[in-house]
């Protein structure tokens, strides 16, 4: 904890605080010494004056504040009469400063100049007393430099770590999308491909089958083909995310397009025998694309499973609406199908975990939830009278 604290104290951010502490060290100083021992000219208290005067000028500008700190120490030791402490110490503090939020060119001149005024101070003691002379210059001007330096390398060695495990963060995702996109290639894409390629030929072969059944195969195939469109879309966004527009993601409808595309999602589940009762909010081709898509999905994959779970023969609800901005969106289903009929006739059991999907092992409950809750939003998925019901709101300004 103590090193942490050390740590963060000796920060750029917090140079104010420092040198705010140092201003006020040296007030206290000149307020407790030993007055009788060696008493204080008005220059000297003009010098201390002025090296405290120094101390905001370091928090902007520390090249010009150890050169200002270097002129007041030397022009105390030539002309004061008492030891210059406050000056010498603030010199000190100057280089450490200068050590710590600097490069070396500046650096060197900082702490040439402070070296200067040490031995102007120090001109009557010399060459008698050069020992003593180099270890003040050691404490005084060594000291913090090494202190200062050695903080600055430890924050550089840090920031480099950091930029190296964002580096590798990076290229492993990369390698994850790359990954995914060779699987949606190889696998995915490569069969929805080969059943549109099957639903064409059987619509060519079968050209005089009832017309109902051309409708279905021409639905199928339309939906296979807007498939793998968007398939090939998203895997080449996943190899290359620059490729998307604006750089920004996936984005395989406009917002403005948002009411058609869920005109086109409920068509498709009428088509399946589905009863769907709609109710779009007109203003919901002013959403962003991101909530807009989430509308969109969360629509497909709502009237997926009404048909799965309620049957194909059940009743359905879609109301998507706009409130101050906010998206309330529901889906319902009166439970009128053979699949929730079978249901009630089974023995009760243990209640479903939140997020998992009524039957089997599917994940489309989970994903639903994931995607509202990265939009801010909770998913409430529960019974409803002899139905069910999906419904959210997705908060106005939501980002994931």
């Amino acid at each position: 904890m103590v090193p942490r604290l050390v740590s963060r104290l000796f920060d750029d951010r917090y140079a104010w605080l420092r040198l705010t502490l140092l201003g006020l060290s040296g007030v206290g100083y000149l307020l407790l010494r030993p007055h009788d021992t060696e008493p204080y000219t008005p220059l000297d208290w003009a010098f201390a004056a002025a090296a405290l005067a120094c101390s905001p000028v370091g928090v902007r500008w520390p090249l010009v504040s150890a050169l200002y700190a270097a002129l007041v120490f030397g022009l105390a030791g030539w002309f004061g009469q008492a030891e210059p402490v406050v000056p010498q110490v603030g010199a000190s503090w100057a280089v450490l400063e200068l050590s710590l939020r600097v490069p070396g060119r500046q650096l060197a001149v900082g702490t040439a100049a402070v070296l200067a005024g040490y031995l102007v101070d120090s001109l009557d003691n010399l060459p008698a007393e050069l020992p003593t002379w180099l270890y003040g210059i050691a404490l005084t001007v060594g000291v913090p430099l090494l202190i200062g330096m050695n903080l600055r390398s430890g924050r550089q060695l840090a920031r480099q770590a950091e930029q190296r495990v964002a580096v590798e963060a990076t290229a492993a995702r990369t390698s994850e999308r790359a990954a995914i996109a060779r699987e949606l290639h190889d696998l995915v894409a490569h069969h929805v491909a080969s059943m549109v390629l099957r639903v064409g030929v059987a619509r060519h072969v079968l050209r005089d089958a009832d017309p109902r059944v051309t409708e279905v195969f021409d639905d199928l195939h339309h939906s296979g083909s807007s498939a793998l469109a968007d398939l090939r879309r998203l895997v080449t966004v996943l190899r290359n995310p620059a490729t998307a527009p604006g750089g920004t993601g996936y984005v395989p409808i406009e917002p403005g397009a948002l009411p058609q595309a869920l005109a086109e999602t409920v068509d498709r589940a009428v088509k399946t025998g589905l009863t769907v009762d709609v109710t779009i909010d007109p203003a919901v081709s002013t959403l962003d694309t991101v909530r807009g898509l989430a509308v969109l999905r969360l629509t497909q994959e709502g009237l997926a499973n009404v048909t799965r779970h309620a049957g194909p023969s059940a009743r359905a609800r879609v109301s998507v609406r706009m409130v101050d901005g906010d998206v309330h969106w529901e889906i319902s289903d009166d439970g009128a199908g053979p699949g929730r009929s079978a249901r009630r006739s089974e023995p009760p059991g243990p209640p479903a975990e939140p997020g998992h999907s009524l039957t089997g092992t599917g994940h489309g409950l989970t994903g639903m939830r994931e995607r509202v809750e990265l939009l801010g939003g909770v998913l409430s998925a529960g019974p409803a009278g002899d139905g069910w019901r999906l419904r959210t709101v997705l908060p106005a300004g939501a980002r994931p």
